[in-house]
């Protein structure tokens, strides 16, 4: 019998060495002492006796026994020598009573080294049991900015309160977001309970992701075990079992090979560039018309207290009235948690509701896992920059009324200082901010504009601009029913305190749910061949008629002539708000003269305009409520460094 596993695992030695010298890469176990003598070691903690993931023990310490081990760790040694014959004995050992001395390791940059017990850890492996108890030593690289350095200290950051090295990340902000699921606070240390239940959860992920053969992809096992978590939730995942994981795995596997292809967005920037079935697996391509639909619409909060909802609504009663008697739409508020986002799903589809538009960002993992369980349900959820599969985004740009706004402003004042009120700095704001500088910029090239933000603990935005003697200001793009006011668009500020509406952006999205809808029904969207390829996102702007700038009647003449002009041109392509040359705050030219931003480069933006007056706010700056969104979908904004 164990002579028999050792012809086994010579044979996987054999082969592992003969791949790795057909690959041109080193076929013997990684040595530590060489990869340390180009290494800077910050510091060495003793880390005492653990539970080593046996994935994670990758090398030796010394150079000593590399040539009897393949990459693999498994033996390249002849059976009938003193070696073979250790290790036969060494797994009899382990068959009839279980290894339990610890061996001997140093873990580098989240890996392993043995320097006692390798072939311990070839029989354990050659077993495939998940972990093996050892000394540890650590040793702390010196802090650089290399990717990889950069995860190993996210990582620390994480063990300081997990002491776990189950999970290993490939992308930045992932241990965060673990926590966030998990429900934890990033400075909560975990009891022995946390440790073990995500420990479960992540071996029984392991072996329904291999069951899965998640080995042929390039995305790691805690890469997808992350997302698995973000679809399902963490309190369904700690009690499911391998056989049940497998079988919720199958069901996003779309998800997981999009995230293995790099979570790669097409985004469809004009209606007309869309070319086939967008429900294929909810009603055949050419038997849709508006008959056939039953349409959901799920808001936060409520429409008298988001004027964010309050739009979405507008454009519910608009395809009610365009579509009069013939499509049904239902409308669902207070959808402010993921629970109560989830129930409105179940009660719009068990009232026969075929297509759902989730109105918010803070929508977007629970309209996954509910498209998901339900996929022949098709939901759209309003964002950008989410790359989800199972559903379709949709947002517009309104950056480029944002530049039509600061023309306009820049036009109308008689001083060189304009005021811009955000909200919350995730993707798409920033660009909002930067058009209108732009905007502004053409019309005066020695203006500035004065960036407060609205949704920063203990400030109001309104009275830091009125202090500032700034008369024109871009505020909120919507009124809110319950409390209407005039502070909205582009206004004025008379010496009297009342404001003067000049010019406001319209969200239009009565005719983009239209769109959508004709798109559907003529069968031009999304093609199915997509599905785990590209994530869709619809980002339209003024050429789909879905973004516009509604000006004061009394506005001069020749300014609205120069606005209706430049419009029309947004709306042609013939003019682009973001061409260069641009400057950044900090003098760094951000488009040369003569090009113009990627739609990548514009959703993605975090840097504002050379001629903006303030800054991006800290996290710990923000709301509750702002934090919240920004956590989910936020640019990135640097937080303090700790050395270790």
């Amino acid at each position: 019998m164990a002579s028999t596993e050792y012809t086994i695992a010579l044979k996987q030695g054999r082969r592992s060495y003969q791949a790795a010298l057909t690959r041109g890469e080193y076929p013997y176990l990684p040595v530590l002492d060489d990869i340390l003598s180009y290494t800077e070691v910050a510091s060495i903690e003793n880390l005492g006796i653990m539970d080593i993931p046996l994935s994670k023990i990758i090398g030796t310490k010394t150079a000593g026994r590399t040539n009897a081990f393949a990459n693999n760790f498994m033996p390249l040694l002849p059976e009938d020598s003193e070696f073979g014959m250790k290790w036969l004995s060494l797994y009899a050992h382990q068959v009839e009573d279980g290894i339990r001395d610890p061996i001997i390791a140093y873990e580098f940059m989240n890996q392993f080294y043995v320097q006692e017990g390798n072939k311990r850890v070839s029989v354990m492996k050659h077993l495939h049991t998940y972990s093996i108890p050892g000394t540890v030593t650590r040793l702390v690289p010196r802090r650089s900015e290399e990717k990889e350095n950069r995860l190993y200290y996210e990582f620390l950051d994480f063990y300081e309160v997990s002491q776990s090295y189950d999970v290993w990340f490939t992308k930045e902000g992932s241990y965060k977001k673990l926590l966030k699921l998990m429900g934890k606070k990033d400075d909560q240390p975990w009891d022995d309970d946390d440790r073990m239940t995500l420990h479960s959860a992540y071996y029984n992920f392991s072996i329904a992701f291999h069951k899965a053969h998640g080995e042929k992809l390039d995305l790691t096992v805690s890469d997808a075990f992350l997302l698995y978590i973000e679809i399902y939730g963490y309190e369904q995942v700690q009690n499911e079992t391998d056989h049940e994981m497998l079988q919720a795995l199958q069901k996003m596997w779309t998800e997981i090979t999009l995230a293995d292809k790099g979570n790669q967005v097409e985004l469809i920037q004009n209606p007309e560039e869309t070319k086939s079935s967008i429900l294929g697996r909810l009603i055949s391509p050419g038997t849709i018309t508006p008959e056939n639909l039953k349409i959901a619409f799920i808001y936060t909060k409520t429409t008298d207290t988001s004027s964010w909802a309050y739009s979405h609504e507008l454009g519910r009663m608009y395809i009610e009235q365009a579509y009069e008697g013939k499509i049904e739409t239902m409308a669902f508020d207070k959808a402010d948690t993921d629970a109560e986002v989830e129930n409105a799903i179940e009660q719009a589809i068990a009232s026969g509701c075929n297509l759902i538009f989730t109105t918010a960002t803070q929508m977007v993992n629970q309209s996954v896992r509910s498209a998901v369980l339900h996929p022949k349900v098709k939901i759209y959820n309003c964002s950008i920059k989410m790359s989800y599969s199972s559903i379709c985004t949709y947002y517009a740009r309104m950056y480029e009324s944002k530049f039509l706004m600061g023309a306009i402003a820049a036009a109308l004042s008689r001083t060189d200082k304009l005021g811009y009120v955000a909200d919350y700095p995730i993707y798409g704001t920033l660009s909002n901010i930067n058009a209108f500088a732009l905007g502004a910029k053409m019309i005066n090239p020695f203006i500035e504009i004065h960036l407060e933000w609205s949704k920063v603990k203990g400030q109001n935005a309104r009275e830091r601009l009125q202090q500032a003697g700034i008369v024109f200001v871009s505020d909120s793009d919507m009124i809110t029913p319950e409390h209407a006011s005039r502070a909205y668009g582009l206004y004025a500020k008379q010496e009297d305190g009342s404001l003067e509406n000049l010019a406001t952006p319209i969200w239009h999205w009565g005719k983009f749910y239209e769109r959508i809808i004709k798109n559907i029904c003529s069968g031009n969207a999304e093609a199915n061949a997509q599905k785990g390829k590209k994530a869709v996102n619809y980002w339209w702007g003024m050429s789909a008629d879905v973004i516009d700038v509604i000006c004061s009647k009394d506005m001069p003449h020749g300014t609205h002539r120069l606005i209706e002009f430049l419009k029309n041109s947004i709306r042609a392509g013939a003019f682009q708000p973001f061409d260069g040359p641009i400057y950044a705050q900090d003098g760094t030219i951000r488009c040369e003269k003569g090009q113009s931003l990627s739609p990548e480069e514009i959703i993605t933006m975090d840097w504002l305009a050379e001629n903006v007056i303030g800054r991006i706010p800290e996290l710990e700056e923000l709301t509750e409520e702002a934090l919240a969104l920004v956590q989910l979908q936020g640019i990135k904004i640097d937080e303090p460094n700790t050395e270790k």
